[in-house]
């Protein structure tokens, strides 16, 4: 990646409607000099991939707090790759995605890194940083 700033795309698919953790992370993103664009509640996956196009984003991040996770990741993992969104895109989950054979199977799929619950957010910080070879803002 250049020099450009970070585009991360946060979204909530499905009917959660749970969005404090969302709004931590992409506040914490925004103050490291990440640009987020936040979809809002009640995402399809359809409308998660078109907004990632749309927006030209680097990472997709999901956040899902209904129990979803295994049935809506894997629709957005698909639709991603149906539209060209390539390898160096980069998808994300945080949640109540806590049961191991559940992250191995959504990371399998294609999710490159799963935050669960208490996650600190220094951590997604600096990971996401590090996956673009970049230190972050502040």
């Amino acid at each position: 990646m250049s020099k450009k700033r970070i585009r991360f795309l946060m979204a909530k698919p499905g009917l959660d409607g749970h969005t404090r953790g969302a709004i931590v992370v992409s506040m914490a993103l925004r103050d490291a000099g990440i640009e987020v664009i936040y979809t809002g509640l009640h995402q399809t996956p359809e409308q998660i991939v078109n907004a990632a196009i749309q927006e030209d984003v680097d990472f997709i991040g999901l956040s899902i707090l209904s129990g979803a996770h295994m049935t809506l990741i894997p629709r957005v993992i698909q639709l991603a790759k149906e539209n060209g969104i390539g390898e160096d895109k980069f998808i994300l989950a945080g949640g109540t995605i806590v049961l191991p054979e559940e992250i191995a199977e959504l990371k399998q799929a294609g999710v490159q890194e799963i935050f669960g619950p208490g996650s600190p957010t220094k951590k997604i910080v600096d990971y996401i940083f590090s996956l673009v070879g970049k230190e972050p803002e502040s």
